[in-house]
């Protein structure tokens, strides 16, 4: 019996110590912008259009809509399934969503949601770590809202609104499920995916807890995650929830859910409950800085106490710590202006001090809907800023995790190329076309984009889209386009001067005639959107006629303004493509590096 109960220890041992071997890995999704198009509302029986292709009856936007917008709103309910598949095929138990989970908290699309996570929690064991974005709430309080861009039976433009007061089609649905959330209620419905401890964690606390990891238990735990516990002061007199808090789903990893949602009072002699008299969250961490200083007192404590108890600490928030242009953020705020291309979002400097500072070194952030690593090294510390892209814009994707010890961590990005049943819909999008063709005057999105036979060909295009029906017309100068916008790259090279100097043998320069100003913008876009993994939807040849230009423009000398607008536009293109490893890389915190694998 003796050397049994030895030799049962001793498996035991064995068995403990393997499984402490297996590296931790962790899935994120961002900006998942979830919107029901299979759902349904409690108070009224629309159901959506009949798809002829399915027979389904589907609640879904127009495609004008998702062609005018950062990110589509029906394609990606496929993709975010395609995705757990992929997920639970690969094993992961830990998936962490940092932000933007839903498209404005409506009541509908967070049921629909939180049946999703449960089915995949219960089928393949899969734990969901939530934390907020600006789109889920759009702001602190429960508040009426709408549409005037769902698809009706007829092609036309369909209003869905809570109330009938703000409704601005003939048409209309009226449902209080369309209605955005507030933070009660996604605490409500989704408590059981991060917000709340679960019995299986082995820690869980928020900024306004009062124990200590020593001192952790359940019960105290459940009663510090009641909403009227996690409360601050936004400013004097307005009470506002933070729903930050820190888990350990695993022996030895911590993770820290950052609610960086900043909702500042619009007018500080209005009611503290007016739903509608908050600005909205968009920009950030900057505002964490003046008006929610408490979570970066809260990291500091958090990431001292990870320390003495030997735990690594991975922290995800919706909004990014570091500037995610590449170093080209004043070169795009002296071409285009300030408020163009969303440079309102970029974090201040003093974003990655304070956070380096408090001890954090490794933060996954969302909210850009783009792929991008960003490094910060301030004194003896390195902040790793990682850009998780959405599966709601080009390029879908999401990051994968792998901890390998407490100091070294890989990093890859998982591109999602095929969704089944992507093209589900287009189908209704054929009957939407029709009926704009009937409106005088109407600018026309491209129909081509049904053509396409592939997730990543369909998000590609949408970019596409995007660049031409509103990034163009809204950023860029409008004297600067009707200049440009018929050179060939040809052209573009004779006014670098590039004829002065002698090509690379492999180059051409008729070559350069295959493409214009228009393409060369669109492809700047594909930088900023997936930075190194842009290039495989780049040509190598286009790519090295790039490089010629960035050097051509950069040796002229001319002060002529079109030419100098040129100028940084390639100077933008090549910090844009020469970013920090986005890919596949490895951190090593004790070394303080980032290699690419």
């Amino acid at each position: 019996m003796l050397k049994k109960g030895i030799f049962s220890t001793l498996l035991f041992a064995f068995t403990y110590l393997s499984a402490q071997q297996n590296p931790v890995q962790i899935a994120f999704l961002s900006d998942v912008h979830f919107q029901d198009v299979y759902g349904s509302f409690s108070d009224n029986d629309f159901k959506g259009i009949v798809n002829p292709k399915t027979g389904k009856a589907t609640i879904l936007r127009t495609m004008d809509a998702q062609l005018h917008s950062t990110r589509i709103f029906n394609e990606n309910y496929f993709a975010f399934l395609k995705v757990l598949e992929d997920i639970a095929t690969k094993g992961i138990k830990i998936v962490a969503m940092p932000g933007d989970f839903s498209d404005d908290g409506q009541a509908y699309n967070i049921r629909g949601l939180q049946r999703i996570l449960r089915a995949y929690h219960e089928k393949y064991g899969i734990n969901f770590y939530i934390t907020t974005g600006n789109h889920d709430p759009v702001g602190p309080f429960y508040q009426d809202g709408g549409k005037d861009d769902f698809l009706g039976s007829d092609g036309n433009a369909l209003g869905i609104y809570s109330n009938k007061t703000l409704s601005k089609n003939k048409r209309n649905i009226i449902t209080k499920d369309i209605a955005e959330s507030g933070y009660l209620e996604i605490l409500n419905e989704l408590k059981d995916f991060g917000f709340y401890p679960q019995k299986g964690n082995l820690y869980w606390s928020t900024p306004f807890a009062s124990y200590s990891y020593s001192g952790y238990s359940y019960d105290h735990a459940m009663k510090c995650a009641n909403y009227p516990n996690r409360m601050y002061e936004v400013s004097k007199g307005f009470s506002v929830p933070d729903l930050s808090y820190v888990v350990e789903p695993v022996n030895g990893v911590w993770m820290m859910a950052i609610d960086g949602n900043t909702y500042i009072p619009k007018n500080l002699n209005k009611g503290s409950d007016d739903p509608g008299n908050y600005n909205g969250a968009s920009i950030g961490y900057n505002n964490v800085l003046t008006h929610k200083k408490h979570l970066i007192q809260w990291v500091k404590k958090i990431a001292e106490e990870a320390e003495r108890n030997d735990k690594t600490l991975i922290a995800f928030t919706h909004y990014p710590m570091i500037d995610f242009n590449d170093g080209a953020t004043d070169e795009i705020k002296n071409l285009l202006g300030e408020k163009k291309w969303q440079l309102e979002r970029a974090p201040e400097e003093e974003v990655a001090k304070d956070f380096a500072d408090a001890g954090l070194q490794i933060h996954f952030a969302g909210h850009m809907h783009i792929n991008d690593t960003g490094i910060r090294k301030i004194g003896d510390k390195m902040l790793v800023n990682i850009q998780v892209p959405s599966l709601a814009a080009y390029l879908p994707g999401y990051k994968v995790l792998t901890i390998h010890s407490q100091d070294v961590m890989e990093v890859r990005t998982e591109v999602l190329h095929e969704v089944p049943r992507f093209d589900e819909l287009f189908p209704l999008y054929e009957k939407e076309y029709k009926a704009l063709q009937k409106i005088p005057g109407k600018l026309l999105w491209n129909k081509e984009i049904l053509k396409t036979k592939s997730y990543h060909d369909f998000m590609l295009f949408h970019l596409r889209e995007l660049v031409r029906l509103r990034m163009i017309p809204d950023d860029w100068p409008k004297d600067f386009i009707e200049k440009g916008k018929s050179l060939s790259g040809k052209e573009l090279l004779l006014l670098s001067e590039g004829s002065k100097y002698t090509l690379p043998k492999n180059i051409n320069i008729n070559s350069f005639k295959k493409w214009n100003l228009e393409d060369l913008l669109f492809d700047l876009y594909k930088f900023q959107s997936a930075d190194e993994l842009a290039q495989e939807d780049i040509s190598k040849e286009r790519g090295m006629q790039y490089q010629v230009l960035i050097k051509s423009f950069e040796q002229n000398q001319s002060k002529d303004p079109f030419i100098l607008k040129l100028k940084s536009v390639f100077r933008i293109l090549s910090l844009l493509s020469n970013g920090d490893p986005a890919d596949h890389f490895e951190i090593d915190l004790k070394k303080q590096s980032v290699k690419k694998l």
